[in-house]
Parts: structure tokens; C-alpha cells; sequence
């Protein structure tokens, strides 16, 4: 539990600092937003490797694999679908509901719901002691699929708003490429496992990943945008365990050695994470003062954007409602899975995927820089912190239902 509290506080003072930072950062705040994210993301680099790690996949019972991931994509679209009804029927004019135009910005600014934070989750369920759990196994599987499922549709969900791109296709092309790596070589690349060397794979990671979206984006009006989770858990599933490890071990989730070396692996697993949690924060969008103005407000070129502000006490209603509304969406494994588990333990797995992060974060960063904004992305992004916030309260619901 006080690990849990722990990641909950740098989870908030990081979404706190995340306002604060462009006013300290004065002219240099796009670097340092940059460097924000890059650290960022090798974190979860370094988080979803070792998920990679642990992944275990019976390639006899495939027909297993199928039902998660369906499972996965409608736990995703159920959240998406109301978000985006909401945007529609609830924060657009009523003289807007047959545009094309906003049906196609709600859809996209919507799926920001869609997506659980994978590298939150795990880190926070560990944190909990919940590692050898059947809801931390199912989890794994589930919300690495709804991240994958996000990743993927937000290609065609690109194509609606600018039309076919080649730079789109390079990425469908990269990603097929990563999960037939991680198919065909799972846990067979003999490479070190311990934490200085994962660290090295994160930062290369990481890095490439920002140097190809960067360097494409100068030369290139739409950018080639590769997800570090994926390139990350790919890597993972390819390493070869060493002799004597366990990776079901309770909150060893580090190269998951027997020996002296765990316990450090363990410490610098916590501190990764820890670090995470106030990197995820600081990564939310500037939404108060000057460039919280210019992010979410008035630009005729979208339907979105063009929305007049409501006042905060409306914005704050929409708020607790939609947040209320995209994790009811969640709730959909608790109808599945009855021959597998009890259904506080199926409860469990659908509270377990409440949380939202650097997934839904970079969806609404693809939104904002297509022009979609108004209250819609205030909302979104303001829905995105709550959840956020309340990461804690959902794993200790976890907690509760399955101890």
C-alpha cells in the first residue's frame, strides 16, 4: 500500500508540475517539454520490456489469444464509442450532428478513453503485491492488446481527418514486422537481462523512436510515429530467460533472477517506476494559462475548435460524467471469463483497466496537432488527469476484490 500511495502522489505532483512548467521553463520550455517526454517514454521502455519478459504465449491454444484480444477491443470501444457520442450529442451544437467533419474529430479525440496505461497498471498492480494474481496475468494480456488495438486504429482514424499518407503505412508495415519478431524468436535471444543493460535497450529505444518522429517531421508534413510500447514489449518477449528464473515471482519483474542481484533489480524496478509515475504526469498538456489557452482554444479551421467556452463549473460536470461514462465502458470482462475465474475476480480484471496514460496522452497530443480543440480536448484532457489521480483508488479496489 505505500508503494501504491507513493506512485499515486508523484502521479499528482507531477500533473501539477506539468502546469507550472511552462511559466518556470520561460523560452525553453519546448525543450524541456521534449526532454519530458523522451524520459518518458524510455521508462516505459523500460517498464514494457520486462513485461515482454514475463509474457508467455501457448502458441497450442491460439484460439485463447483471439478471444483476449476481443475481449481487449471491445473493453476499448465501448469507452470510446461514449466518448465520442458524448462529444457529439452532448458538447456540439445540435446543428452539427449530421457534419461529417465532426463526427470525424470526436472520433479521434475519443479514443483517447480507449487505452489503459499499460506501464501505470503494472507498475502499480506490483507495487501492490499483486504480480501473481490471475487478474495481473489477464491484465497483462488485455491491456497490451487495447494499447496494440489503439495504435492500430488510429491509422484509419489519420487517413479520415488527411487522407491517405505513405508515412502511415511505413508504420502498419513496422508494427507487423514487431509482432512476427516477437511470434517467431519468443524468449530465444540470449542478450543480458540485468538492469543496467535493460536500462541501455530503454534509452535506445526510447531515443530512436523520438529521432525518427522528429527527424520525419522536419522533412515530412505528416511524420513517421513509432509507439514505444510496442518496439519495448517486442524486445521483451524476445529475450531469452536464464536458467533458474521465474518470471511469475511476486513483484520481481526484473530479469526475474535468483540470487543475490534480485533484490537490487527490485529497488531500481521501484525507482524506475516511481520516476514514471512523475513523468507521466509532467507529460500532461499545458490546460491553464497562456498555452493552455492557445492548445484549447478558438480555431475556425476545425468543427471542435470553434465550440465557445462553457464556463469551468459545465466543463467539471462534463468531466465527472464522461469519466464516469469510459470506465463503465471498462466494465465489459466482467460478462466474460466465467469459467475461469469468480466474478470479483472478473470485476477486479475490468477495475484493473481504468487507468489511462501516456497512450490516451499521445492520442490527444495527435488530436491537438490536427486542429481538434474547444472545450471537447479541455474536457478529454481534464477526464484523462481524473483518471489519472484516481489510479490508486482503482488498485486498491483491486486490492480488495481479490485478496
Amino acid at each position: 500500500m505505500r508503494k501504491v500511495t507513493l506512485f499515486s502522489l508523484l502521479l499528482i505532483l507531477g500533473m501539477i508540475g506539468s502546469q507550472l512548467l511552462a511559466d518556470i521553463a520561460g523560452e525553453a520550455y519546448p525543450q524541456t517539454r521534449l526532454a519530458v517526454q523522451v524520459l518518458t517514454m524510455i521508462g516505459l521502455a523500460f517498464i514494457m520490456i520486462h513485461v515482454g519478459y514475463e509474457f508467455e504465449i501457448d502458441k497450442s491454444n491460439l484460439r485463447q489469444y483471439g478471444w483476449d484480444y476481443a475481449v481487449a477491443m471491445t473493453a476499448a470501444a465501448f469507452p470510446w464509442i461514449f466518448a465520442s457520442f458524448y462529444f457529439v450529442f452532448v458538447m456540439l451544437p445540435a446543428d452539427t450532428w449530421g457534419l461529417g467533419q465532426a463526427w470525424k474529430e470526436s472520433l479521434l479525440a475519443g479514443r483517447f478513453a480507449a487505452p489503459t496505461s499499460a506501464g501505470v497498471l503494472f507498475a502499480m498492480l506490483a507495487a501492490a503485491g499483486l504480480s501473481a494474481t490471475w487478474v495481473f496475468k489477464k491484465a497483462r494480456i488485455l491491456a497490451i492488446f487495447d494499447d496494440v488495438d489503439t495504435i492500430l486504429l488510429m491509422i484509419p482514424l489519420k487517413l479520415l481527418m488527411i487522407g491517405a499518407a505513405w508515412q502511415l503505412g511505413v508504420s502498419v508495415v513496422v508494427m507487423v514486422a514487431l509482432l512476427w519478431l516477437a511470434w517467431q524468436y519468443l524468449h530465444r535471444w540470449q542478450i543480458p537481462t540485468s538492469w543496467p543493460w535493460v536500462m541501455g535497450y530503454s534509452f535506445a529505444i526510447g531515443v530512436t523512436c523520438e529521432l525518427v518522429c522528429i527527424s520525419s517531421k522536419a522533412v515530412y508534413t505528416i511524420p513517421i510515429h513509432i509507439e514505444v510500447l510496442l518496439p519495448a514489449f517486442v524486445l521483451g518477449c524476445m529475450l531469452k530467460r536464464p536458467a533458474g528464473s521465474d518470471p511469475h515471482a511476486n513483484d520481481n519483474r526484473e530479469g526475474c533472477q535468483e540470487g543475490p542481484e534480485s533484490g537490487v533489480e527490485q529497488r531500481v524496478s521501484t525507482i524506475v517506476a516511481a520516476a514514471f509515475m512523475m513523468l507521466v504526469g509532467l507529460s500532461m498538456p499545458h490546460i491553464i494559462g497562456k498555452a493552455g489557452e492557445a492548445a484549447v482554444g478558438p480555431a475556425a479551421a476545425t468543427v471542435t475548435a470553434s465550440q465557445t467556452f462553457p464556463g469551468w463549473w459545465m466543463i467539471g460536470i462534463h468531466v465527472v460524467v464522461l469519466t464516469a461514462l469510459i470506465n463503465m465502458g471498462k466494465l465489459f470482462p466482467l460478462l466474460c471469463y466465467r469459467r475461469e475465474a469468480h466474478w470479483k475476480e472478473r470485476l477486479a480484471l475490468s477495475v484493473a483497466l481504468f487507468p489511462r496514460g501516456e497512450v490516451g496522452a499521445g492520442v490527444l497530443m495527435v488530436s491537438l496537432s490536427l486542429g481538434i480543440g474547444g472545450p471537447i480536448v479541455t474536457v478529454a484532457l481534464l477526464c484523462l488527469a481524473l483518471n489519472l489521480i484516481l489510479t490508486g483508488v482503482f488498485i486498491v479496489a483491486v486490492e480488495r476484490l481479490v485478496v
